[in-house]
């Protein structure tokens, strides 16, 4: 039942419609307190428009890799009480530029390194003379080293 537009309020069925997620992961997002639906005296849950672009974001996020604590922590820096605009959407990309930069630079290193790696054949990251003579990465940690940090020149 379409929602009366002097309220200027979206139903869950609408917006599951214009963000193409699902009503359940919806209800998941604002019991989460990601969104922040207003309930109709019935019960119903009612989103404003915005809302859409916070879901919106939500799901971006999430296919980036964040969690859903990071995106709490940064979607906590809009506003609720009206819609975002450009400078509170900038403030958001900010927070995550850091990590979004490292986790391109990570990435990159995978492409550039790894094929290296598995094209030589030693299968030994002890024993290749290559990109780790000496075993020189196992004195950073443990793990994939060469991959992980761009401190480490192959």
């Amino acid at each position: 039942m379409p929602v009366s537009s002097s309220k200027g309020l979206l139903s869950i069925g609408e917006v599951a419609s214009r963000t193409g997620l699902a009503v359940s992961a919806i209800r998941y997002y604002d019991d989460e307190g990601l969104v922040s639906a207003r309930r109709t005296p019935g019960g119903r849950r009612m989103f404003i428009r915005s809302d859409i672009r916070r879901l919106s974001f939500i799901l971006i996020a999430q296919q980036m890799g964040f969690s859903l604590e990071e995106i709490r922590n940064q979607l906590r820096q809009l506003p609720l009480e009206r819609t975002p605009n450009k400078r509170d959407w900038e403030k958001i990309s900010r927070g995550f530029r850091a990590r979004l930069d490292a986790r391109i630079g990570m990435l990159e290193r995978l492409r550039d390194r790894l094929d290296g790696c598995i094209g030589c054949g030693c299968l030994s990251l002890d024993a290749c003379k290559l990109y780790n003579p000496d075993d020189k990465a196992s004195r950073t940690g443990t793990g994939p080293r060469l991959v992980m940090e761009k401190s480490i020149d192959p």
